[in-house]
């Protein structure tokens, strides 16, 4: 009997050995994948820029006399967004925002402000389509520049890493069919620097990647 439960330990063992050994030491961190602008199905089409309307960064960072005042900080934004695809993606036919800025001031009341529209909604990752009156409000301005698509920065924030005095920027970005309503694609860009600028610039280098 005794040699019996001696036996019947010993296998209890291996087997709870094998068990351990069966599950990894420590778990693989995945890296999070940046998808590159679609250039190539964009390419000698109208698309239309949309302004970035959200920019927020972690209270650690002390980053608030940097990204505000905050309409100055977003237009700082835009203006590296339209540097970037001017430079870098020189494919597709860009609408920039002033453009639709200008637009909506001639029609008051029929366009939205571009400024003040629902655009960051676009930053959920499972959205497949766009929600109304976001959708009709884009459709009707995206429309009066001639085209179907929109190129949208939803949304930029910006997170404490673990070097000293860096941050990472994280740009979600979107591209959207309006006469459909469809999100066609989307992708978080990031990239790291010492100020907001440097990061976010960084961060949309990583759009095109190949390139110095």
């Amino acid at each position: 009997m005794a040699r019996r439960l001696t036996f019947s330990l010993l296998v209890l063992g291996v087997v709870a050995g094998w068990g351990c050994a069966s599950k990894p030491e420590s778990e693989e961190t995945v890296e999070p994948v940046t998808h590159p602008l679609p250039t190539a199905g964009l390419a000698g089409e109208p698309v239309t820029v949309y302004p970035l309307t959200l920019i927020a960064a972690e209270p650690k960072l002390g980053w608030d006399s940097l990204i505000r005042p905050r309409d100055e900080a977003l237009h700082h934004a835009d203006s590296l967004i339209e540097l970037f695809l001017e430079e870098r993606a020189p494919e597709a036919d860009w609408v920039m925002p002033d453009v639709l800025r200008r637009m909506a001031r001639q029609a008051p009341g029929m366009l939205a402000d571009p400024d003040q529209m629902g655009t960051a909604l676009l930053r959920g990752d499972g959205l497949t389509k766009i929600p109304d009156p976001l959708r009709s409000q884009m459709r009707n301005l995206t429309g009066v520049t001639g085209n179907r698509y929109a190129l949208v920065p939803a949304s930029l924030a910006y997170f404490a890493t673990d070097s000293l005095g860096m941050a990472r920027a994280e740009l979600t970005m979107v591209v959207a069919e309006v006469r459909s309503g469809t999100v066609e694609w989307r992708t978080v860009a990031r990239g790291e620097g010492e100020d907001p600028w440097t990061a976010l610039w960084e961060a949309l280098t990583s759009l095109v990647p190949g390139l110095p």
